[in-house]
């Protein structure tokens, strides 16, 4: 599974078109991350080779990651992306998507101690860059946007957390501080999804970013008010995969990524429970359910293929038991 996934994303990150970006060839103003339908999906595609590259070392490709790596991080070209988010009209740019997905990938290249540890360093000033961005924003978004799409405010703090908590003290008290003010008083959620073209479930990414910055035992708590009436598999939409009925619309295959990205979520939050919590089994059942609608449609076609992968890996890793940070 790993070997396929990594000749999925090996197959697009280089691939200049087709491209939503508005810049022809996109490379003239990315020159690492011009591939994959667009910049996330390419920055998440490199995610998820990163860590397919360390948590499988006999991988096949792995020396055709390492070669990627190699040409694609240089100083030289993190100075062409910075110069090019360094304009005062990127001053948005990819925000927050984007933002967390750069720092969910400096993260992991920083988990490749006596490897690789020269990725880590070159892409240090990107990661920079979008972290100082965060502590500049995050002060002044007065509400979350609760959102199952790329602006979605929970996901993207679940993700960026994961590089602030290792890497930048102050980022991560600023998330832990912006999260318990938008969603610390959140009661019976309705969870009123899917929207047609959701990859994210705004319930259940906002448990995850929950589950990541309180404690245990204050999570435990708050998610049994969040979502009280669960052992009844209520609300149903959380434990119903989504229907997917055309894979080649690429809104509409948003939907893969939603199972997928549930699926994960469940997971997570099943290890989060006390053990002896009958809850463990219904969300580790909803994951499984989520996980098997989708995983078989990671590829075939190109719309959901420069994109489900890296969600499908984020489910698998919580499925087995593998930690990203071994």
């Amino acid at each position: 599974m790993a070997a396929r996934f990594a000749t999925i994303a090996l197959g697009h990150v280089t691939r200049e078109q087709p491209n939503v970006i508005a810049h022809v060839p996109p490379k003239s103003v990315h020159p690492i991350f011009f591939g994959s339908y667009d910049w996330h999906s390419c920055v998440h595609s490199y995610w998820l080779l990163a860590t397919l590259y360390r948590l499988f070392p006999e991988l096949p490709q792995h020396g055709e990651i390492a070669t990627l790596f190699g040409d694609a991080l240089t100083a030289e070209k993190v100075k062409g992306e910075l110069a090019y988010l360094e304009r005062a009209t990127a001053r948005g740019f990819e925000r927050p998507y984007g933002w967390a997905w750069l720092l969910m990938l400096q993260a992991e290249l920083q988990r490749h101690k006596g490897k690789d540890p020269a990725w880590a360093t070159v892409l240090k000033p990107l990661a920079e860059l979008f972290a100082t961005r965060f502590r500049e924003h995050l002060p002044k978004a007065t509400y979350p946007v609760r959102s199952g799409v790329h602006s979605s405010t929970a996901f993207a703090l679940a993700l960026a957390y994961e590089y602030a908590e290792a890497s930048d003290t102050t980022l991560a008290a600023l998330i832990r501080k912006t999260a318990s003010g938008w969603y610390v008083g959140d009661r019976d959620c309705q969870a009123w999804e899917p929207s047609g073209e959701d990859f994210l479930s705004p319930a259940l990414a906002e448990a995850e970013c929950m589950r990541r910055v309180l404690n245990p035992s204050d999570f435990q708590r708050w998610f049994a008010d969040f979502l009280p009436r669960l052992a009844k598999k209520e609300p149903a939409t959380l434990f119903t995969p989504a229907t997917v009925s055309d894979r080649s619309d690429g809104r509409i295959v948003h939907l893969d990524g939603l199972n997928l990205s549930r699926a994960w979520c469940w997971r997570t939050i099943a290890g989060a429970l006390p053990a002896n919590d009958e809850l463990r089994d219904v969300a580790e059942q909803a994951a499984d359910d989520h996980l098997n609608a989708s995983l078989p449609h990671v590829s075939g076609d190109y719309m959901g293929e420069h994109w489900l992968a890296s969600f499908a890996l984020l489910a698998l890793l919580a499925s087995s038991g593998k930690e990203l940070a071994t």
